[in-house]
């Protein structure tokens, strides 16, 4: 009688050893499962943070190189704001682009009008999100302007204006 009981005992370590390890396959796979979603969550956030960046440095460049005329591109301060201002003239009138994110809302507007409009940095689109935006022109002893674009603290692109070369467009 000893032996059946001993066979007994045998046969319900063998039926607990594998439910055992199914147990354990199956909290590494739970486990595996949520340090992939964390990690899928910061690569995704990382992306859409990185798409903003480069978006809006992409813009500013761009609306720049479009209108860097001689003097039609400058930098002043407006309610606390960094304000770039891309100045042009379209049937003799002068006609400003501003072009800034407005503190607290943390978007990047732009506002087109007549230079003698009295339009302020509450009457701009918002275009798109953006962090911290600041600019400022600097000149080098050459006599070049440089542009930089300061977007949040990590963030720079710099400009070398065409209008501050000699015969600059």
């Amino acid at each position: 009688m000893a032996a059946k009981h001993s066979t007994r005992s045998s046969q319900g370590a063998e039926q607990l050893f594998p439910a055992l390890l199914f147990f354990v396959f199956l909290i590494c796979t739970i486990f595996t499962i949520l340090i992939g979603s964390r990690v899928y969550e910061n690569i995704r956030a990382r992306d859409n943070l990185s798409f903003e960046t480069d978006t809006v440095l992409a813009y500013i460049t761009n609306k720049v190189r479009q209108g860097d005329k001689n003097g039609a591109v400058s930098v002043h301060e407006e309610d606390g704001c960094s304000v770039l201002v891309l100045t042009s003239q379209y049937g003799g009138t002068d006609y400003e682009t501003w072009i800034y994110a407005k503190d607290g809302q943390l978007k990047l507007r732009e506002l087109f009008s007549r230079s003698d409009s009295g339009m302020g940095i509450d009457d701009g689109l918002d275009i798109i999100d953006c962090e911290r935006l600041s600019f400022s022109i600097s000149e080098t002893d050459a006599g070049e302007r440089i542009l930089t674009i300061s977007l949040g603290d990590t963030h720079t692109a710099r400009l070398l204006l065409r209008s501050g070369l000699e015969g600059g467009h």
